[in-house]
């Protein structure tokens, strides 16, 4: 009988030790492969292009650069592209819908447990789509009870950044005041701008207000 090619897997995290931590437990399964680490979303779009890939396991937040679903978007729009299983730490309504709507083929959290973790690759291999209970269940309060337009559009650390924003504090100051690098309030301030359609502070501020955001 012959045996299955091992599902090829992509590993995109920007924390080391967090990569080194999944390889070991991958690695570890029968029918499991690691192939590749990226260290950024852009890397993990560039190698995702390279078809050596079955399943790219995607975290949403890299400190700076594309956004975990922005690299999700480009790599599902690749002829042929791999599918991309979002693990992160964050799970809110609007990172959850983020990542779906870019196409992943699912979403878990990194403390789900291993079993969870190894039927999740499985599965996104398949060409089948899963959600950890916890996020399904998100999603299916957030369907029930949908939130008033546009105060779900953005996380609530973004929320914070804008609101700071607002009252026309600087990036350097706006780290100081949250306790984040300023690398860090530029990429929340990204999503800000790429979420309201805003190209820049004022615009966003102006939406803000408008759609109820800020108060």
């Amino acid at each position: 009988m012959t045996t299955p090619a091992p599902i090829r897997l992509l590993l995109a995290d920007d924390h080391p030790v967090v990569r080194a931590g999944l390889r070991a437990v991958l690695d570890s399964e029968p029918g499991f492969r690691v192939v590749a680490e990226a260290a950024t979303a852009e890397r993990a779009v560039s190698l995702a292009a390279t078809g050596e890939f079955d399943v790219v396991l995607m975290d949403l937040q890299f400190g700076a650069g594309m956004h975990g679903s922005q690299a999700t978007a480009a790599i599902t729009a690749q002829p042929g592209a791999p599918r991309v299983l979002i693990l992160t730490t964050y799970d809110s309504d609007a990172d959850i819908l983020a990542a779906v709507e870019a196409g992943a083929a699912g979403y878990l959290l990194k403390d789900a447990p291993r079993d969870e973790l190894f039927t999740a690759v499985r599965a996104a291999a398949d060409g089948r789509t899963v959600l950890s209970p916890a996020v399904a269940s998100r999603l299916i309060s957030r369907v029930r009870t949908p939130a008033a337009a546009g105060s779900e559009a953005l996380s609530g650390r973004e929320r914070e950044v804008l609101e700071l924003v607002a009252k026309g504090t600087s990036n350097r100051e706006i780290a100081a005041e949250l306790f984040i690098s300023e690398a860090t309030v530029k990429t929340h301030l990204t999503h800000v701008f790429a979420k309201l359609g805003a190209k820049d502070r004022a615009a966003a501020v102006a939406i803000g207000y408008d759609r109820g955001i800020l108060g």
